[in-house]
């Protein structure tokens, strides 16, 4: 079995010539797991080949800006005014959640409890020892060892930092002031850092890495053996990460009042709401110069959509029926060729 530690995967089954349609994306490394796992299903049932290159959400987006793949994916999503400006749609794929990873010797997963702001204060350089008093009050009876803290982020251009950045801005006034929110942010200077590419790429760095921390999608955790901490919700219980847990804070979620479903999920009520919450999100163009091949894109999407329960075996959480309507009428209202709908 091939490691999930590579930066740029490209998602494809192999029937060669003898697939009828090969359908090209890229984007978001955070929901490469699922869509690997669609992808190979999907041509074993249809022949259809999804080619998907997990470059991270900010060359999906200019990929798909750029038309040169058939649909762009994102975990950062869209305003409705850039939507506009480009003239595309954008819809959300499946759900899933960022978790803290550490290296610590001698710590299990689940083992080392942080707070929102105690995290942000990880990032800041603030917290540069993981035997520091702040993390020690959390974690009473752990034996936390007098080690550096090597704290791992993503170097590119990436939805999962947004979502994580997001998540930071709104539990830390310090970092709300000095840093704020972005795909691809100057991080703090106090803090020891080490950049990694995608989410495998700080999977790897973490993993090796003596005293590391890092964030990544759940998916990549697991599949990787990486450790996982606990982490505080928003009323303070502290949770492992769960299906359950991913399932609460998604329950909030309220997509009909989200102009171009641009919705994001982070520090959600509910006292066993997990806290890192996400959204993928796929882009495509209004305008499609080729009938025939945007039915196949939706129909993958589509059965995507139906094939939940792969979803949750990989712990991604599927979208409601109710999106999913919602997201059959956006097609229906939205793609067209030469002026014609695309979805009849």
């Amino acid at each position: 079995m091939k490691s999930a530690l590579v930066s740029s995967v490209l998602v494809a089954a192999s029937f060669g010539a003898f697939a009828n349609t090969t359908i090209n994306g890229a984007g978001a490394t955070f929901p490469h797991p699922i869509y690997a796992k669609w992808a190979e299903q999907y041509q074993k049932e249809t022949g259809v080949q999804i080619n998907y290159q997990a470059i991270g959400s900010g060359g999906g987006i200019r990929q798909i800006t750029a038309k040169t793949v058939d649909f762009g994916a994102t975990d950062a999503p869209l305003t409705i005014e850039e939507l506009n400006k480009e003239s595309m749609i954008q819809f959300p794929m499946v759900m899933g959640a960022i978790v803290p990873v550490v290296n610590i010797p001698g710590i299990e997963a689940g083992e080392v409890k942080l707070t929102g702001k105690v995290l942000a204060d990880i990032y800041l350089g603030n917290i540069r020892n993981w035997n520091d008093a702040a993390i020690k009050a959390l974690n009473e009876g752990v034996e936390l060892p007098n080690q550096p803290i090597y704290v791992v982020h993503r170097s590119d251009g990436s939805g999962t930092t947004y979502n994580f950045t997001d998540y930071l801005d709104r539990v830390s006034p310090e970092w709300s002031e000095t840093i704020g929110v972005g795909k691809d942010i100057t991080w703090p200077k106090k803090a020891i850092m080490i950049g990694g590419n995608g989410n495998a790429g700080v999977a790897n760095f973490v993993s090796r890495t003596r005293g590391a921390i890092g964030y990544v999608e759940y998916a990549f955790a697991k599949q990787n053996g990486l450790t996982h901490t606990q982490l505080a919700s928003k009323e303070g219980k502290f949770l492992n990460p769960s299906m359950e847990t991913f399932q609460s804070a998604a329950a909030n979620a309220d997509w009909a009042s989200a102009p171009g479903y641009h919705l994001l999920l982070n520090d959600q009520p509910g006292v066993d709401s997990w806290p890192m919450t996400a959204a993928t999100f796929i882009l495509m163009h209004k305008d499609q110069a080729d009938a025939k091949k945007a039915q196949d894109i939706i129909d993958f999407f589509e059965w995507s959509y139906s094939k939940g329960e792969l979803a949750e075996q990989l712990d991604y959480i599927p979208m409601p029926s109710k999106v999913v309507e919602m997201v059959n009428d956006t097609w229906k209202q939205n793609l067209k060729s030469g002026g014609q709908a695309v979805i009849q």
